[in-house]
């Protein structure tokens, strides 16, 4: 193979995997003046490139659109069994029937606001996904949102049962928690992880408190519950073992507050 043959392999390789020109002219020493007129390339990526690049943004951009649009309106469908069919209990409506007006406003109110912090917590993941640098951490985070799909679809069917309704103020949650965690994907997946695995702890002592706090023979709501608990305490963990760091005291305190504020106002609208 003669130079300029080897150069026009170069230069059509690099087009060919959308690789910039200028490494091949360092590694040949030629400048493009030089070079014969059909290796002459632009120093621009291939369009094919470009447009598969641009094929798979648009792609993922449709899809996220998508799962947020399903969060907020409550249309998401779970890939598990529903922890609370594995109750031997009566039926839902029997279950509820048995519940006191005062418990079953009281039970509506825990899992609205357990509801909304599932659509929270899609938004944040998918924020964080969306800036990750490493593959295998945005890997990590679309499934964990995953599975928190499964506890939003566990609640709004509880809600259901239950007579009530999710909270009216799901689009203003999602587009706070979207930021957030679009600010915390920014910042490094190293402080990323270590969001997740803060906002996992609170969860569980939250999770931890509802199970308290539900009546003790509404044995549906605490199952599903108890199951969420697991969950995050087992992605809060995940988050750890990535490599995700503590965050600084203010930083905790602020999430806490925030929390309170979500709380305190989704147990009512």
């Amino acid at each position: 193979m003669c130079a300029c043959d080897s150069v026009r392999f170069w230069m059509r390789s690099a087009r060919q995997q959308g690789y910039p020109v200028q490494l091949c002219l360092v590694v040949s020493g030629l400048t493009q003046d030089k070079m014969p007129a059909d290796a002459r390339l632009t120093m621009t990526p291939a369009p094919s490139a470009i447009a598969g690049g641009a094929a798979l943004m648009l792609d993922r951009f449709l899809s996220e659109f998508d799962r947020a649009l399903r969060a907020v309106a409550g249309v998401t469908r779970a890939s598990r069994p529903n922890p609370a069919d594995a109750v031997v209990v009566p039926a839902a409506s029997d279950d509820v029937a048995k519940l006191s007006e005062a418990d079953r406003r009281h039970a509506a109110g825990l899992m609205r606001v357990n509801h909304v912090g599932e659509v929270c917590a899609q938004a944040l993941y998918q924020g964080q996904a969306l800036f990750a640098r490493d593959p295998a951490i945005r890997a990590q985070l679309d499934q964990a949102a995953r599975e928190e799909e499964d506890h939003l679809a566990w609640c709004a069917q509880r809600l259901q049962e239950l007579n009530d309704r999710p909270s009216l103020l799901n689009p203003l949650w999602y587009a706070g928690a979207f930021a957030i965690g679009a600010v915390a994907g920014r910042l490094g997946d190293k402080i990323s992880l270590g969001f997740v695995a803060e906002t996992e702890r609170q969860v569980e002592h939250h999770l931890d408190g509802h199970l308290d706090a539900l009546p003790d023979h509404d044995t549906r709501s605490r199952a599903i519950v108890a199951q969420m608990r697991d969950d995050e305490i087992r992605h809060g963990d995940h988050a750890r073992q990535a490599g995700g760091i503590d965050l600084p005291a203010p930083i905790r305190q602020a999430m806490r507050a925030a929390s309170r504020v979500m709380t305190t106002t989704a147990y009512r609208i």
